[in-house]
């Protein structure tokens, strides 16, 4: 084994190692969310009794702003079971509105500007927090009382939802919250930079490097949009454009996360699965209109059915990574089950998003071995091409020749040379090049010819119609050709064997036709195996991938062949 070999394979080795070592890291990571999430105790324990709502007027309510004018008292009763006493007191209102809170008729504080003397309403937030004095925070039965104004959003059908908690930790959670999700966010805002570069700066650009760079952005989108209400006060009149653009991105990234495990495991008929994955989710957001979290969380069932079902089909087709993404999927499975939704869905999102990670990495690894590949196999096309003209059988036949050329007619004789002496020098030129101007391969093409026609004493023409000099195309494949049209035509009694040309530019192709015109020799051997057609298509392969057609054969004129390059997809 070569020196460059074991150095390719040891960094290939050490990349998987320090993606194997990420993976561990980031599982720890999950681990402790788990257990900070799971593990936190209660300090309060309280019971509550239902809630009564009446207009200014005294007139009783079902909810808040339902009927009447915008004004609106609720009196919410609770019973104090058991608190930490170390730790003063808090409560968490939740409802729509302007309004004023009191705690056993104590004023706590204010949240936004109560509509009334010919004053507009300023809308306050959907979650506010209120800090208890110590003497009224005893155990047994209290009163909050919430006095307000909702001037928008009458047909919401929300109430007022309070929640006595520690005020300090009312206080720490959102930081605890925004912490991991930042750090959760920066990481996928990276990624999302990192691959946008990494498609746009490559030279054979893949679609699942461009969409796992757009869902690696929206997941960050979709952290930031969640958890925007903890860095800036959103009034309860945008309380729903909030859920609305988070529902939509839920939507997007359940529809693309599939699509691109459908694309690393080639997965057969992605349009009609993405189209009965879009109808399913469309069909969601209808029948649970106005229902954001449902719908956002019933998105993301669908979209871990449908990758589920395509890491199944890739596991049963033993696809590489298959069986990594089908345990990814369901660990993330039971990660929802016992967190909430909130915290559930992002990591369950991470975890999924991880399993692509790893399957991109396998892909890259399979590219830079495909490259490494290539590189062995350019090298060998360019011995094979240096070969075709410093064989000891070309070489001896042609210096027969020009000794017999030199004796009998020394003027034909340098000019021979020269046909030879060019020949040699554009071979040298284009021997470690992947694509030559079409003009240079043409003049290697002449010089080959008028070289041959010394050699064999036989009239060779050529021809040529609407070539394009800005073309190019790989080094030697219509010299190949040449020379296979001159081995297999029989030599003419008469005239010339002529090799036409033509060059075609379509919107999806270019073409290039090349035919032999004369009597083709008979031989038992197929042609199409030959070494020269191998060398032709390797060179194909080389430069434009799949994206080529190659065929030849007989025709009535003498042999024609083809030459289809096709634009990159």
């Amino acid at each position: 084994m070569s020196t460059a070999l074991r150095a390719f394979e040891m960094h290939f080795f050490i990349r998987y190692l320090s993606y194997l070592y990420l993976m561990y890291r980031f599982l720890l990571f999950i681990a402790f969310l788990l257990l900070l999430f799971t593990s936190c105790k209660q300090d309060i324990d309280y019971s509550e009794s239902k809630p009564e709502y009446w207009t200014g007027k005294g007139t009783p309510l079902e909810y808040p702003g339902k009927i009447g004018d915008s004004a609106f008292h609720a009196k919410l009763g609770l019973k104090l079971l058991k608190r930490n006493k170390s730790e003063p007191l808090g409560l968490q209102v939740n409802g729509f509105g302007a309004f004023k809170v009191y705690w056993d008729g104590v004023y706590l504080g204010t949240n936004g500007r109560m509509a009334g003397s010919g004053q507009p309403e300023i809308p306050g937030t959907e979650t506010t927090y209120y800090q208890i004095p110590e003497k009224f925070s005893n155990l047994g039965e209290h009163v909050v009382t919430v006095v307000g104004t909702q001037s928008e959003l009458r047909d919401s059908y929300r109430g007022i939802d309070i929640k006595p908690e520690s005020y300090l930790r009312m206080l720490r959670f959102p930081l605890i919250i925004m912490s991991f999700m930042n750090l959760m966010a920066g990481a996928f805002l990276i990624a999302a930079i990192y691959y946008f570069f990494l498609y746009l700066n490559s030279s054979h650009r893949q679609a699942a490097v461009l969409l796992f760079g757009i869902i690696c952005l929206l997941f960050f989108i979709l952290l930031i949009m969640e958890y925007v209400k903890f860095y800036i006060d959103i009034p309860y009149t945008q309380f729903y454009t909030r859920l609305e653009i988070v529902g939509w991105l839920t939507f997007a990234i359940s529809m693309l996360v599939p699509w691109y495990f459908m694309l690393q495991f080639g997965f057969e008929k992605k349009r009609l699965i993405l189209l009965l994955l879009f109808v399913t989710l469309i069909a969601i957001y209808i029948l649970n209109y106005h229902h954001y979290d449902i719908t956002a969380m019933r998105f993301s069932y669908a979209m871990w059915f449908a990758a589920l079902v395509i890491a199944a089909s890739a596991v049963f087709r033993k696809i590489k990574g298959g069986l990594i993404v089908l345990a990814g999927l369901l660990a993330s499975a039971i990660v929802n089950y016992f967190l909430v939704y909130d915290f559930g869905l992002f990591i369950t999102f991470t975890i999924i998003v991880l399993s692509m990670l790893y399957l991109h990495t396998i892909r890259t690894k399979a590219i830079e071995e495909a490259h490494d590949a290539s590189l062995l196999l350019s090298s060998r096309l360019q011995l094979e091409l240096l070969k075709k003209n410093i064989q000891p059988h070309f070489l001896r036949n042609t210096l027969t020749s020009l000794i017999d050329w030199v004796e009998e007619s020394p003027q034909q004789g340098v000019v021979f040379i020269r046909a030879l002496a060019d020949e040699f020098d554009i071979m040298n030129s284009i021997s470690e090049v992947t694509l030559i101007p079409i003009r240079q391969e043409i003049e290697l093409c002449r010089k080959h010819l008028e070289v041959m026609s010394f050699r064999k004493e036989v009239c060779y023409d050529w021809q040529e119609n609407n070539i394009e000099e800005n073309e190019s195309i790989p080094p030697a494949i219509l010299h190949t050709i040449i020379e296979n049209g001159i081995t297999h035509s029989l030599t003419p009694s008469e005239g010339c064997i002529c090799f036409s040309l033509n060059f075609r530019k379509e919107v999806t192709y270019k073409e290039y036709t090349l035919l032999t015109k004369a009597k083709n020799r008979q031989t038992r051997k197929d042609r199409s195996t030959g070494t020269g057609f191998k060398y032709i298509k390797a060179r194909l392969n080389e430069s434009y991938g799949d994206n080529w057609h190659f065929e030849s054969h007989a025709v009535e004129q003498g042999w024609l062949t083809i030459i289809k390059i096709f634009d990159k997809k």
